[in-house]
């Protein structure tokens, strides 16, 4: 691992990372805001189009991180980079866009291994670093994140305490985006799209976070306008 920046921030270090990633075979970057005494960790996923960047940013959260001793992670939307062609060409498929799921379609399944970076590599990195292990960690995100959050957290309960979503993608399977990101990383299967939608999981579980998922929808959102994001079907899957 290579530390790229770091600065301080509210008594806590914020700062910046590059490493050679063994699940996406690419190198990857990723983001820490590591408060002076950390009492839990939490990973953002950011969304289209973002970076590793985007949340520490843009959010002003080290501030409140600060106060709760909260460690932030954020990983980078997905490898860059890899010499597919045409991986940059879409903004909404590809380079920036990986749903944080393993791809299995040919040529992405090659480098785009985000479930498993995300939930597994990185976890390890950031433990070998930082004084975290064996505390609580919990995962949010927005918008693609949102929705890599959401399924990422319903796949791995055991790994993630907490989960909450900002304007979440909450059923790729039923909107434009992700019947996009389905077919190109998974195939035409629609029973392996279902196992990376946060609605169809939210059917077959019972009460995973019995304390609540938190998701925070602006209804002014035009992505809700045009039928991306389908909160309401991820709140009736909860409300079953």
């Amino acid at each position: 691992m290579q530390t790229i920046s770091e600065h301080l921030s509210f008594n806590g270090t914020q700062s910046f990372h590059t490493h050679q990633s063994q699940a996406n075979g690419t190198p990857m970057r990723f983001s820490v805001f590591a408060p002076k005494k950390i009492n839990a960790v939490l990973y953002f996923l950011a969304g289209l189009t973002a970076t590793e960047e985007t949340f520490p940013i843009k959010a002003g959260a080290q501030k409140v991180a600060a106060e709760l001793g909260l460690m932030l992670v954020c990983p980078d939307t997905s490898p860059r980079n890899t010499g597919i062609p045409d991986e940059a060409k879409d903004w909404d498929f590809g380079t920036a866009a990986s749903f944080y799921l393993n791809a299995t379609r040919a040529p992405w399944q090659k480098h785009f291994q985000m479930e498993t970076y995300v939930a597994q590599e990185l976890p390890k990195i950031i433990n070998n670093k930082w004084p975290v292990e064996g505390l609580n960690t919990g995962i949010f995100g927005h918008s693609m994140g949102g929705h890599g959050a959401l399924t990422l957290a319903l796949r791995h309960p055991e790994i993630y305490k907490s989960l909450s979503a900002f304007a979440p993608i909450s059923a790729p399977t039923k909107c434009p985006w992700g019947h996009k990101a389905f077919a190109g990383y998974l195939g035409d299967d629609k029973a392996e799209w279902a196992k990376h939608d946060a609605a169809a999981l939210m059917a077959t579980l019972q009460t995973p976070y019995p304390k609540g998922i938190l998701i925070d929808q602006g209804l002014a959102d035009k992505f809700l306008a045009e039928q991306q994001l389908l909160p309401e079907h991820f709140e009736a899957a909860c409300a079953k």
